[in-house]
């Protein structure tokens, strides 16, 4: 049980499991922990349910600044920033918020930034079969934050292009555009 571990964890860090302030926290942390992680308990195909819909529009779609926590998976530390998505249709559309849900199911796990942005582009491609699909990612991760370095200011910027979206200069540069 996690919160099992949690309570060993706080032991062995010198703390008193019976002080006031500690006695609940193995429970809560765990609690907290399995929400910080529930993408691992959710699908695709449950997040999209169906929200897939016939469209004529064959003009970029852009959803911009969806806020993003995960967890970095090598200190287990929050990074925390916004995503871009932008897609192509090709006769089909995605339900508005099925992006932003489709964001939160790879965001909430153990994860790099690098794997994320691609995952989130996975997705989006794999649903719509879009002529083009973008993602663009930037966070502050608190493990460059707190620990190591200690730099305040650090925003990582990753992105993933398919389709149009990246073999077509005019078509990144009218993604990129818009999201700034």
């Amino acid at each position: 049980m996690i919160a099992d571990q949690i309570e060993k964890i706080i032991l062995e860090l010198g703390e008193d499991i019976n002080r006031e302030g500690l006695r609940d926290t193995p429970q809560r942390a765990a609690k907290a922990l399995q929400y910080l992680t529930k993408g691992y308990h959710e699908s695709l195909d449950e997040i999209i349910n169906g929200a897939v819909f016939e469209s004529d529009m064959d003009e970029m779609v852009i959803l911009k600044d969806i806020e993003l926590y995960s967890m970095c998976e090598h200190h287990m530390l929050p990074f925390i920033g916004k995503c871009h998505v932008a897609y192509i249709p090709t006769g089909k559309v995605l339900g508005l918020s099925k992006l932003a849900r489709i964001v939160d199911l790879f965001a909430r796990r153990l994860q790099i930034q690098e794997n994320l942005t691609r995952q989130i582009a996975d997705a989006i491609q794999q649903v719509t079969n879009a002529a083009g699909v973008g993602v663009v990612i930037e966070a502050k991760h608190l493990c460059m934050m707190m620990r190591g370095v200690e730099k305040q200011n650090s925003v990582m910027t990753t992105s993933v292009m398919f389709g149009d979206l990246r073999n077509e200069t005019s078509c990144r540069m009218e993604f990129l555009n818009l999201i700034r």
